[in-house]
């Protein structure tokens, strides 16, 4: 195994082991094809269907979200998100979903779906019981057309051209197009509710930005 994963890598001058120069294309194509994902992602902002999203983000009590694979994932960052500006969140797993999880979402709250191709069946009962429950869903999803995407009270177009490796098939540019439609509702929320420097201080003491943000505070 260990010669399979070295197959491609040379010994350069003074002993560094460089990797080849095919590999190490494939490597800055990444780069590429990451951010022309998202300029071409802007080409399908609809703003009627950010600006309700946002707006039932904005007054929503509690916001869950769910999603499967890398979208699960990167719902966890999106619940953090919200979390960072005061808008309590959680992800809820398609599992536990279904054994009492969806007890945290009361009515006029929001559940956001990300699924690319919006047809993911693990997130069909969690839909079942929003509906039964008069929770407001919002849909990330590449599919408008899709059954996340129809029962939707706000669907965001996710664009994404190509994944990075060469077979197409790793969720590589789908979670980056995904996690930046997250940072734009973010924005967009911090926007609308006004929201304050002071006020993110106060929740984030820690690390090097919370010493940045309270010593701006303090002067």
């Amino acid at each position: 195994m260990l010669t399979n994963c070295l197959k491609n890598v040379i010994l350069c001058k003074g002993g560094i082991l460089m990797l080849s120069d095919n590999t190490l294309d494939a490597a800055r194509k990444a780069f590429e094809i990451e951010a022309e994902c998202i300029t071409e992602m802007k080409n399908y902002f609809d703003e009627a269907q950010f600006s309700k999203a946002v707006k039932l983000l904005c007054e929503a009590e509690r916001i869950g979200c769910s999603g499967c694979g890398h979208s699960g994932i990167a719902c966890q960052h999106f619940a953090h998100l919200m979390c960072c500006i005061e808008r309590p969140a959680k992800f809820i797993s398609p599992a536990e979903a279904v054994h009492g999880g969806t007890g945290f979402l009361k009515k006029g709250d929001v559940m956001l779906f990300a699924s690319r191709g919006g047809s993911t069946k693990e997130l069909f009962p969690i839909l079942d019981i929003c509906k039964e429950k008069r929770v407001s869903i919002i849909t990330i999803t590449e599919n408008l057309q899709s059954p996340l995407a129809e029962t939707a009270d706000a669907v965001i177009k996710q664009y994404v051209n190509r994944e990075t490796d060469k077979y197409n098939m790793q969720g590589t540019t789908s979670t980056t197009a995904l996690c930046m439609l997250f940072h734009a509702l973010q924005t967009a929320i911090i926007e609308e509710t006004k929201y304050k420097r002071e006020q993110f201080a106060l929740i984030h003491p820690g690390g090097a930005v919370g010493e940045r943000l309270n010593k701006y505070n303090i002067n």
